[in-house]
């Protein structure tokens, strides 16, 4: 009888270990790896924070063929992201926004960054602007600067216009303006009404009252 308990106890708990395990990431990493990485999942999950985001983490580091001790570092690191974006963005945050956020944070921005975006779009994703944030900064654009310009955009634009503003601030950067030259074109643009898409920072009326010329398709 007290082996049948303890075998009836022993097969309840087992999927119960097996449901924590990540399976795709065996064979990818060391079973000590996924052991650490599969606890800082069960924290994440208590935490309310997705773990899709810390999973991709470490199949990127895995494909990439990184030491382990820093796959494990940056997922524990992202894991901190993501928290400080949730606190920032709030409880009702989308997977996408609190990756996104994650992603400014990365480039620089901080908590308070994150939650004055919030503050400046109450009804709207946040996702477009935090990844804009990271992808100016990603083009060269100094993180002070590209969060200036994000929140500065945040009240009146559409995610569409965060769209055709990176776009437009890495189209002047690849033609040969800097980054910090590039942003501040079209932060002008924005503030003369201008639309966001189709002028060219070579123009020299982008610095006067003339709104400088369309850029052809």
């Amino acid at each position: 009888m007290r082996r049948f308990s303890f075998c009836l106890v022993l097969g309840l708990t087992v999927p119960s270990v097996s449901a924590a395990q990540e399976n795709r990431l065996e064979g990818r990493l060391s079973d000590a790896t996924r052991l650490e990485i599969d606890a800082v999942l069960d924290s994440v999950r208590t935490a309310g924070l997705p773990v899709e985001p810390l999973i991709d983490r470490a199949l990127e580091g895995a494909a990439k063929r990184a030491p382990e001790d820093l796959i494990v570092r940056a997922v524990r690191r992202l894991w901190g992201e993501l928290d400080t974006a949730k606190q920032a963005f709030g409880e009702a945050a989308s997977t996408a926004e609190l990756t996104a956020g994650a992603a400014a944070i990365r480039a620089g921005a901080t908590q308070e960054d994150l939650a004055q975006l919030r503050a400046l779009r109450p009804e709207q994703s946040v996702t477009m602007a935090a990844a804009v944030l990271a992808d100016l900064v990603a083009v060269g654009v100094p993180a002070d600067t590209a969060i200036v310009a994000v929140l500065a955009l945040a009240p009146a634009v559409s995610d569409s216009d965060y769209l055709a503003f990176r776009r437009n601030v890495e189209q002047d950067i690849s033609l040969g303006a800097s980054p910090s030259a590039a942003l501040d074109v079209w932060l002008q643009a924005e503030a003369l009404n201008s639309p966001v898409d189709g002028f060219s920072a070579n123009d020299p009326g982008t610095t006067g009252s003339t709104p400088p010329t369309k850029r052809k398709p």
